[in-house]
């Protein structure tokens, strides 16, 4: 087991400060992935390594450290979706909230913007499990194991799970403006439409 996890689990402060700085950004960015550019990102990251401080004496290293944190993320980040989903909304999100991509032109920056907001939309479309390993796999770049650790289901499922999400996803594509120029005619949504989603890279590394 990682020495910082030890330490942290033996109650050493700086050890656990540690992780939270080392781990943030992965948590950040699957919290977004997950929610939107429209979600209290900040709130999320505090809930999930609340959960982490409350766990890790429990946890046994029987995974990766990496892979129980993805899984106490998606746990997290769950349960925020259907507390919002039990809230009534009153008033309407900003739209195209999200951070601006360096090195492109405001063209290309506006169309940008309006590919993130077309694929979120699509994304809000499929179930949540499906849209869980769509996210974990196409878009965090997780492998078919991992997600069967984070998620708790066999693999199979999970690559069945993939499989029609993918379908789904470039089927609702079609119906988009934006993005259905970006179909080659396969069932796998293009890398460029899933690069969509990837508005906070830079900051979040």
């Amino acid at each position: 087991m990682d020495e910082m996890v030890v330490r942290a689990q033996a109650g050493d402060t700086q050890a656990f400060t540690a992780l939270f700085e080392q781990h943030k950004g992965i948590v950040t960015r699957i919290a977004f992935r997950m929610l939107g550019p429209s979600a209290d990102l900040d709130d999320i990251v505090q809930e999930v390594f609340l959960q982490v401080y409350r766990s890790l004496p429990s946890f046994r290293g029987q995974s990766k450290f990496t892979t129980w944190l993805h899984r106490v993320s998606v746990n997290v980040v769950l349960m925020s979706r259907r507390r919002a989903k039990s809230r009534p909304s009153y008033v309407q999100e900003e739209a195209g909230r999200h951070e601006p991509a360096r090195g492109l032109g405001p063209d290309r920056e506006v169309a940008r913007g309006r590919r993130v907001e077309a694929f979120q939309r699509l994304l809000e479309k499929i179930s949540e499990k499906k849209r869980t390993v769509f996210i974990l796999h196409e878009i965090e770049g997780m492998s078919p194991a991992d997600i069967a650790a984070t998620v708790e289901c066999p693999v199979l499922t999970v690559r069945t799970r993939l499989f029609y999400a993918r379908r789904e996803i470039a089927q609702l594509m079609r119906t988009e403006p934006s993005l259905e120029a970006l179909l080659d005619g396969s069932s796998a949504p293009p890398v460029d439409a899933v690069d969509a989603t990837r508005a906070k890279e830079s900051d979040d590394t």
